[in-house]
């Protein structure tokens, strides 16, 4: 066609076939194992550290804004993560996924177990930057290959089960860092020793995918117009943004609103924190099951959500907060396959690193900054339950205004993915 040639639609690009690998058989499982355990990795980074920032403050004590310091250790990563993943997306997309992803691993378990080794704080925050950097890469060439390997339903399935290995392996990780760290502060820091039992196994087992045959685009002229979709992911990013501060709220902030009901047991506590992981499992696992495009779900995903919030600002019990949570869970393990589902969908395979780059900076910059919302909401209003009833609202508001979007454009379209339900 002649002129510009526009942006492939969703559908478009999601209908391409994906490249020739098994689908079933012991060598797929152990290729889809494999990258569900490198998707991990950054979550282990999140949260293995966190039981022992207290004996980390008291270890460096004397040192100056230590109190600042120690929480910056658990927390730069991910701000490294968001910073970074674009430009690993453009890696992935030069170097390719399979190079990148290997070196990353063993540079993650370089980096991760330097503290057993580092005497200094800084030293220590800089090695956990880095740590970061290694996860952006991970994380991205991780997605990537998801993308590049399957298509329809396929592609769902298993991006929801990325979500579902993630917020169930939180709930493992924080329980191993707090055993660990019962020997000491240093301890939890072995396990990022992990990748180097992955790397080796990733360099045997995964393939490097191939782009698509010239038979799978209507013209050479296509291929040669094609432009990234800026428009087409600028939205969906900006979305996810607000998603991550969403999905984020109940792991960070529950033991904060149940100390606030007078709740003090820390096992009462991990308890209900198990509960919420699990329902984000189960949302994710409803997702998979829903053999139907992501965009549509979107309003009634964020309306959950804010449901869930709902419940927890008016809750004056631990029982009811207990009942918002699983409710707002159930949402956001929804909404997060449905946002990276509807982000690749929109993506060629010669722009997939690139994009699922722009997505993880967009989700992980929604995480770093989520606490700091919600603290600027409590001095708002005065209370953190108020903050969260704040964000709910607002979730309510994006979803209505979602909705009237689609209604206004007529794209409300629940047909299933194009291809692959059986």
């Amino acid at each position: 066609m002649p002129g510009s040639v526009p942006s492939p639609s969703p559908t478009a690009v999601d209908d391409a076939a994906p490249s020739s690998v098994p689908v079933s058989g012991p060598a797929h499982l152990l290729r889809v194992s494999l990258l569900m355990a490198g998707s991990c990795l950054p979550i282990l980074g999140a949260v293995l550290i966190a039981p022992v920032l207290p004996k980390m403050q008291d270890h460096f004590a004397s040192v100056p804004g230590a109190k600042a310091l120690v929480p910056l250790a658990l927390t730069v990563p991910a701000l490294a993560l968001a910073l970074l993943a674009p430009f690993a997306g453009v890696i992935v997309d030069r170097l390719g996924r399979k190079r990148l992803l290997i070196v990353a691993t063993l540079l993650y378990a370089v980096f991760g177990t330097a503290p057993l080794w580092l005497d200094s704080l800084g030293a220590i925050i800089a090695s956990r930057a880095l740590v970061g950097v290694t996860e952006a890469a991970i994380m991205t060439c991780c997605t990537t290959l998801i993308g590049d390997y399957y298509s329809g339903h396929r592609r769902v399935k298993y991006l929801a089960l990325q979500t579902m290995c993630a917020s169930a392996s939180a709930t493992v990780f924080f329980v191993l860092g707090g055993a660990a760290g019962s020997a000491g502060w240093r301890v939890p820091f072995w396990v990022y020793a992990v990748s180097l039992v992955l790397a080796p196994l990733m360099a045997t087992v995964l393939t490097n995918p191939a782009p698509r045959t010239a038979t799978e685009d209507t013209s050479t002229t296509v291929r040669l117009q094609r432009t990234f979709p800026w428009r087409q992911l600028a939205g969906i990013c900006a979305l996810t943004f607000f998603g991550a501060m969403v999905f984020y709220t109940v792991p960070v902030e529950m033991s904060y609103l149940l100390d606030d009901l007078g709740v003090e047991n820390s096992g009462v506590i991990g308890l209900a924190t198990a509960i919420a992981s699990a329902a984000t499992v189960g949302g994710a696992v409803a997702f998979a099951r829903l053999k139907r495009s992501p965009d549509p779900m979107l309003p009634a995903v964020l309306a959950l959500c804010a449901v869930g919030f709902g419940v927890m600002f008016l809750a004056g019990n631990a029982p009811l907060l207990v009942v918002g949570a699983v409710v707002n869970c159930v949402g956001t393990g929804l909404l997060l396959p449905a946002l990276l589902t509807s982000a690749m969908s929109r993506l060629a395979f010669e722009d997939r690193g690139r994009g699922t780059g722009l997505w993880m900076a967009a989700f992980f910059g929604g995480e770093f900054i989520c606490p700091l919302v919600l603290l600027a909401g409590k001095s708002a209003v005065g209370s953190l339950a108020g903050a969260v009833g704040v964000l709910g609202l607002v979730a309510a508001l994006v979803a209505a205004g979602l909705w009237a979007s689609r209604r206004r454009a007529g794209t409300v379209d629940p047909r299933p993915l194009p291809e692959q339900l059986a």
